[in-house]
């Protein structure tokens, strides 16, 4: 483990790193269509989160690669994206929304590749511990999703602007003291091309890609569809913060999984499970019981899954590679299935309804399943 210190401003910045995304992700969209913007306007504005996670990465990894100091270049995203922020306090039209979305996104992750390679320098090589860390960031999404939703309820939209940038501003105030991991010499001395030529990469890339898409539904008009089924903003907050529960749990118990199973096991069964979940979201909406089950499948298709690939790519790559290996994986899961989910979502659900919405991604999941089941071998990733 790292020192106690580096411990708690690791964890600490994950806390507020997705205490942002639980504020932003279940309630922009909201705020978004009270500016009377159509679905498929809603769809492009959140598909430019994704889009700039497919870009900027893989050029912040460089810069940081280039002078050597992941810590700056955490530091600068922060305080870039919160000033990228204030755009959206000064326009309520598409393009000028467009503007600001794109300066935030751009700015804003470039950070978390850094701050996983960070981690798992930290860590040593013990990646099952990651977890324990990363689940910090779940605290933080449950506070913040759960406490926004009660204030939505008796605040008008437009303050959910200040809470996000509230939030912002932690990320900046934390990554200040974010402390620099000592550099390990490579084990090797290869290319990172030449690790992503291994077909057993290029599936789980593809794989990750189909499962990020899937997710495309829910992270664009989840919270649109159970206020239309009659929900409130607290009712919304505690469903999406049921899910990070489970997802806490996950990853409290991924070090006991990894030992249990294969990494192809676990991500087999997130995929099947991605599959069953976005069917119940998208026909059973009126059903309390079954939309709480649906919930607790994100331990599964976001906290095991997630952490597996995180730990494959750990594997396979040595330290001198750990950066760019990990943008490469949030820009082609996060970015490029994340842009593919967030713009077909956006397409059908003003075109087929939310339930062949919904259908859709559990579409996507079914081919994941596919690829890691018959791509990937079932040592993959070791144990």
């Amino acid at each position: 483990m790292p020192s106690r210190p580096a411990y708690w401003r690791l964890s600490a910045w994950y806390f507020f790193y997705f205490a942002f995304i639980g504020a932003f992700a279940p309630y922009f969209t909201l705020y978004l269509q009270s500016l009377t913007l159509s679905a498929w306007a809603i769809g492009v504005l959140m598909s430019l989160m994704q889009v700039m996670r497919l870009v900027a990465p893989n050029l912040w990894s460089w810069l940081a690669d280039r002078i050597g100091r992941r810590t700056a270049v955490v530091r600068a995203s922060a305080l870039l994206s919160a000033l990228g922020f204030l755009v959206f306090f000064l326009t309520r039209d598409f393009w000028g929304l467009f503007a600001g979305m794109g300066l935030m996104a751009f700015f804003w992750s470039a950070a978390l590749p850094q701050v996983e390679a960070l981690t798992l320098d930290h860590l040593g090589g013990r990646a099952e511990r990651y977890g324990r860390i990363r689940l910090w960031g779940s605290v933080g999404f449950i506070a913040a999703v759960l406490g926004t939703g009660l204030w939505l309820d008796a605040a008008p939209l437009r303050s959910l602007l200040a809470i996000c940038l509230a939030f912002l501003l932690g990320i900046v105030a934390v990554a200040w003291g974010l402390p620099e991991a000592p550099t390990r010499p490579p084990a090797d001395a290869a290319p990172l091309r030449s690790g992503l030529g291994l077909s057993q990469m290029v599936t789980l890339l593809a794989a990750c890609f189909l499962m990020s898409a899937a997710h495309g539904p829910l992270y664009v008009f989840y919270s649109i569809h159970l206020v239309e089924h009659g929900y409130g903003n607290a009712a919304v907050g505690a469903f999406w913060a049921v899910g990070v529960v489970a997802e806490i749990a996950v990853f409290a118990l991924m070090p006991r999984m990894m030992r249990a199973w294969s990494l192809r096991t676990i991500l087999a069964a997130s995929f099947a499970l991605a599959v069953v979940r976005f069917l119940l979201i998208g026909w059973f909406a009126d059903h309390v019981l079954l939309l709480l089950l649906a919930q607790l499948m994100h331990g599964a298709t976001f906290g095991a899954y997630h952490a597996a690939a995180v730990a494959a790519i750990n594997r396979w790559y040595s330290a001198r590679h750990q950066a760019r290996a990990q943008a490469v994986y949030g820009s082609v899961s996060f970015g490029g299935g994340g842009i593919v989910g967030g713009l077909v979502s956006g397409w059908a659900w003003e075109s087929l309804g939310p339930g062949w919405t919904y259908s859709v991604g559990a579409a996507f999941a079914a081919a994941g399943l596919l690829l890691v089941w018959r791509g990937l071998s079932a040592g993959a990733g070791g144990r």
